[in-house]
């Protein structure tokens, strides 16, 4: 070996050692996520969906709602289904600021329906206290005739004449009964085996350091105190909330005549929230960073705002550690298949 190439392989060697000396004293001084507590184990969604016992699912109703929640032929003149405000690869979202039904732009965003089944309260402002009400709300700008016409064409068709004989023998085809179809495919949109649930139920390696500290900063009283409302398996307390957006909307008040509920609004699941920008009633945020600065900074209106809801003594890094913990609630999913519409 020559002198230069011995010198050469003297200080590659060297070189990794150090790198390698590095690489374990960084891995033996850097956090470590511990495993998840007993306690931690309340985060986990229960292994099924609530059900009515008047509507429970069966593979007939799943796949009959899922055929009604695609076809625009249900809404009639304005040429929407409930994927247009709720489409899949935006995670069961818009991706508008607002939602619009026709030509119509609304002064609210279009919340996911992933883990609707376990709501007790529907809506923004909670006006519907079941999923079967709920299913059919947007299609209540339809006239009565209108939406009887919908109902008479789509049971004019052989195709779902089948399918509801399938899945509710012996029931017309009416708003009642499509409308309970579309509440039982809902109930079958569920997002879990997220990073964070893989944690929880025993995998230390599934979070990263940054989405165990957001957690922690998550769950904490005295710092972030998001968990003070978005708390249980599915991050939501399903209680409405006045958290200081400066809005005009009185929300939850128009139904609750309580001084609390002025600017209300339900608290949305977090679940799979990185997949459903922008964010709040109005779609004010446009992403989890704007999100965490607006709680980060308390809000803006504090006329009526939750007390829960107070200005935040986050470092960058806390706020950066945030985002990565929502970032862990999103689930794995199969591809979506979109239905074959009945003729």
């Amino acid at each position: 070996m020559s002198k230069l190439a011995s010198v050469l392989a003297t200080s590659t060697a060297a070189l990794l050692v150090a790198a390698g000396l590095a690489a374990c004293a960084g891995a033996d001084s850097g956090e470590r996520v511990p495993a998840a507590a007993t306690a931690d184990r309340a985060w986990l969604l229960p292994a099924s969906i609530p059900q009515p016992a008047e509507n429970p699912s069966t593979p007939a109703r799943v796949a009959l709602g899922k055929a009604l929640f695609f076809d625009t032929r249900l809404s009639g003149p304005s040429g929407m289904s409930c994927a247009s405000c709720h489409e899949p690869t935006l995670g069961w979202s818009d991706g508008r600021k607002t939602s619009a039904v026709g030509k119509d732009v609304m002064t609210r965003a279009s919340p996911t329906v992933l883990n609707v089944g376990y709501n007790t309260q529907f809506t923004w402002d909670g006006r519907k206290k079941s999923l079967e009400d709920h299913a059919m709300g947007p299609h209540r700008h339809l006239s009565v005739a209108d939406y009887k016409a919908s109902a008479e064409r789509l049971g004019a068709l052989e195709g779902y004449q089948k399918m509801f004989a399938a899945a509710y023998p012996g029931e017309a085809i009416t708003q009642e009964s499509i409308s309970k179809a579309l509440a039982v495919f809902q109930r079958s949109l569920v997002s879990t085996d997220s990073n964070f649930d893989r944690w929880v139920a025993g995998d230390r390696t599934a979070l990263t350091p940054a989405q165990y500290r957001g957690f922690k900063l998550f769950t904490d009283p005295a710092k972030a105190n998001c968990a003070a409302c978005h708390n249980g398996p599915n991050f939501t307390d399903n209680g409405f909330h006045n958290v200081g957006l400066k809005s005009g909307d009185v929300g939850r008040y128009a139904f609750r005549k309580l001084d609390a509920m002025k600017g209300a609004f339900k608290t949305p699941t977090l679940r799979d929230i990185e997949n459903t920008a922008p964010y709040f009633h109005d779609g004010s945020a446009a992403t989890l960073r704007e999100v965490v600065e607006y709680y980060a900074r308390g809000g803006e209106d504090a006329s009526n705002r939750s007390p829960d809801v107070r200005k935040l003594d986050l470092t960058e890094r806390d706020k950066e550690d945030l985002v990565a913990f929502l970032r862990a609630l999103t689930g794995r999913h199969a591809a979506f298949v979109p239905p074959q519409l009945p003729q």
